[in-house]
């Protein structure tokens, strides 16, 4: 089984990813962690692709949109949008509550929205839909 979980940066993936991992014993890979899997980029995303069809859970967490292809067409795909202000909240506390700079303010409000049209199996939304809840919804689902 393979599930994707994408969206935005600081819309609250990783952590409905680590709650799915913890009720499925999957294994979470995030953004481009499958590199670690060969030595070079076109060998690393071919055991990836590879691994992505075996039996296992796997949890795959997304940020930009050319990883969505590395997806299998049956895995269930979940996007987690937020609302904008949320999100720069969640990245000011990432920045150990400091100020956003204004070039990372302006790159979060361009970028906002990027993945929503993309197709999905399931849409929530972080911060406000229960991370139990979305697990519950995706095991049914899967």
């Amino acid at each position: 089984m393979v599930i994707g979980i994408f969206g935005e940066s600081c819309t609250g993936k990783s952590s409905i990813a680590a709650a799915l991992r913890d009720k499925t014993g999957g294994t979470v890979y995030t953004g481009k962690d499958y590199l670690k899997l060969a030595k070079n980029e076109a060998d690393a995303k071919r055991v990836f692709t590879d691994l992505l069809q075996g039996d296992k859970t796997v949890i795959y967490v997304i940020s930009e949109k050319e990883d969505l292809a590395l997806l299998p067409k049956d895995a269930f795909r979940v996007l987690v949008t937020a609302e904008l202000d949320v999100i720069k909240e969640r990245f000011v506390s990432r920045m150990n509550g400091r100020n956003l700079p204004p070039p990372v303010e302006a790159m979060l409000e361009r970028r906002h929205g990027f993945l929503d049209a993309e197709p999905h199996n399931l849409k929530v939304e972080g911060g406000k839909d229960n991370i139990e809840d979305i697990c519950g919804l995706i095991l049914r689902s899967v």
